[in-house]
């Protein structure tokens, strides 16, 4: 499936600066499919090895870490000969092996001739856990996501629909009605079956979405087992805690999260870094609360008070155990939840195209989904479910804050009315922040 990681994955191959690559990323979002596609159309040869089912290799790195006798024993066990800018290296599941890691450090500095990508599921937890060297400054990196929406399309081989919509987006137009219709019908599949791609290639597959959910539930499965591998046990039952109150935190009419609704008695030093191990592990995405409209936006975060949206919003429709034909029903249905798993498929997207996330909340009772910055301009979101998209706080912010524009999304078609910019459903993933 095509993901657009790769022009990005290519750009850095051609960097005459270029340093070691670690790329980051939930479980299951394709990482290790990405470097083996990316190796077969970019390279003549690659060499794989994965730390967390290779022993052997693993074990090897305990001693030397001159970068060229590591080249003649990756030589040596995969039988393959690495010639640089011909060969790939890739490192899989390299957080099982910190000094395969600290091996980094050796190849930028003494061997930059060599294009070697490493990639891990769990690095930040494990980076924070064992509090071992990361090699900072010597390694260039990306973070991969699920995929977004538009990938979704291509993947449903919707590529001219996904070209619609982009020059829709930017012309300012309103899209056909019938084709406004079926982006919308697209949307709410996605919205069930998410990006992870296994659940998408079995969607694809048999179109089936009990199975999507069969497969969503091992994944989860996977998250579980590797809470139990990198944190102690007590800490494990913690982060489960928290990831499993998600949908009951979102589901408030207050949607911070509040420790007291893991727990009762929960507070942040009993499950803070529960919270961030979700965040390392890129299942969870954290949204900050921001006090004032002002640039910069970060510097008026409060670092006390987040909403917590999962990483995949497939997983979020799995998990909180919504219906399908509710999801699935094109009428405006008057679901608060519904309205939440809108919210948290446009965090995913955001995030996925480089915003950092924060909402707004006054002394008061108005609260504005998401603040982002574009060109240099704050501008508030506002998120509807539907096609009902009256909004005080919207209102609000962009009076207190003489906001030029503001941006709503919802299930209307584009347009532009009364500095408010319309924004479908399906076009999330056509925001970016320049």
């Amino acid at each position: 499936m095509k993901r657009k990681i790769v022009d990005q994955l290519i750009k850095w191959k051609n960097q005459p600066t270029r340093m070691p690559l670690i790329l980051n990323g939930a479980r299951q979002v394709g990482k290790t499919y990405i470097l083996k596609e990316f190796a077969a159309l970019q390279f003549s040869k690659s060499v794989y090895i994965n730390f967390e089912t290779n022993s052997k290799v693993n074990s090897y790195f305990d001693g030397d870490l001159n970068p060229l006798h590591i080249v003649q024993y990756l030589e040596s066990v995969s039988e393959i000969r690495i010639v640089p800018d011909e060969t790939l290296i890739i490192f899989d599941e390299i957080q099982s092996c910190s000094r395969a890691l600290l091996s980094l450090k050796s190849f930028c500095e003494e061997a930059p001739q060599y294009h070697i990508v490493a990639a891990g599921s769990l690095l930040g937890v494990a980076v924070n856990r064992d509090k071992y060297s990361f090699p900072v400054g010597k390694v260039d990196e990306l973070v991969m996501y699920p995929m977004d929406f538009e990938e979704f399309l291509w993947a449903m081989n919707r590529t001219s629909l996904s070209i619609d919509i982009l020059n829709h987006f930017s012309q300012d137009k309103s899209m056909p009605n019938a084709l406004h219709s079926e982006a919308l019908e697209l949307y709410r599949k996605y919205l069930i079956v998410g990006g992870m791609p296994a659940a998408v290639m079995e969607f694809i597959g048999n179109g089936s979405y009990l199975t999507v959910k069969d497969l969503q539930g091992r994944i989860l499965n996977e998250y579980i087992a590797d809470m139990a591998k990198y944190a102690n046990p007590a800490t494990t039952v913690k982060i489960r805690a928290c990831y499993n109150s998600i949908p009951a935190q979102l589901a408030k009419e207050n949607t911070k999260f509040q420790y007291k609704t893991v727990q009762r008695g929960g507070t942040a030093t009993i499950f803070g870094e529960s919270i961030e191990w979700l965040v390392f592990a890129g299942i969870g995405l954290k949204c900050q609360k921001v006090n004032h409209g002002f640039m910069p936006v970060s510097a008026y975060a409060d670092l006390s008070d987040f909403k917590l949206y999962m990483g995949d919003v497939g997983m979020l429709t799995m998990k909180s155990g919504m219906a399908t034909q509710t999801i699935l029903s094109p009428m405006d249905e008057d679901n608060m939840f519904l309205g939440m798993i809108s919210e948290n498929y446009v965090a995913q997207a955001l995030v996925c195209n480089g915003f950092p996330l924060f909402y707004w909340k006054n002394e008061n009772t108005a609260e504005l989904d998401f603040v982002v910055q574009i060109a240099g301009e704050v501008i508030p979101v506002e998120v509807k479910k539907g096609k009902r998209t009256k909004s005080a706080s919207l209102n609000l912010f962009v009076k207190q804050y003489n906001c030029k524009t503001s941006i709503r999304i919802s299930g209307k078609n584009f347009g532009y009315e009364n500095n408010i910019r319309s924004v479908p459903l399906y076009a999330v993933w056509c925001l970016h922040p320049e």
